[in-house]
């Protein structure tokens, strides 16, 4: 189960087009299981390496860079972000309403 849920938040992620975010809660309620953030976040935290998904461009539901801490580099989920035309001071998107991409519900 755990590993077809990760590939099913992938599929998402890798949906999100450049120059926008998305939230760990919007990826679980687009698959139907939103209380499951914090499971996101897992796959999230577990798809190092893998640069066909880009998990740079899932925040927190606030826009907060809150897994900025799995990226090497001390910046690098900031300077990702920076490259497609997103501002962030301190930490937090810049007009994240405007940056927010919305995922459509997926089938199980």
């Amino acid at each position: 189960m755990e590993e077809n849920f990760f590939e099913r938040v992938y599929a998402i992620a890798r949906q999100i087009p450049e120059g926008k975010v998305t939230s760990y809660g919007a990826i679980a309620k687009a698959l139907g299981t939103a209380r499951s953030a914090r499971m996101v976040g897992w796959a999230m935290n577990a798809c190092h390496g893998r640069e066909d998904v880009p998990a740079h461009r899932v925040v927190n539901r606030i826009g907060v860079l809150s897994g900025k801490h799995h990226f090497e580099g001390t910046n690098l989920m900031q300077q990702l972000l920076e490259n497609e035309g997103i501002e962030v001071v301190d930490n937090q998107i810049v007009d994240f309403e405007k940056h927010f991409w919305q995922p459509e519900m997926t089938k199980p």
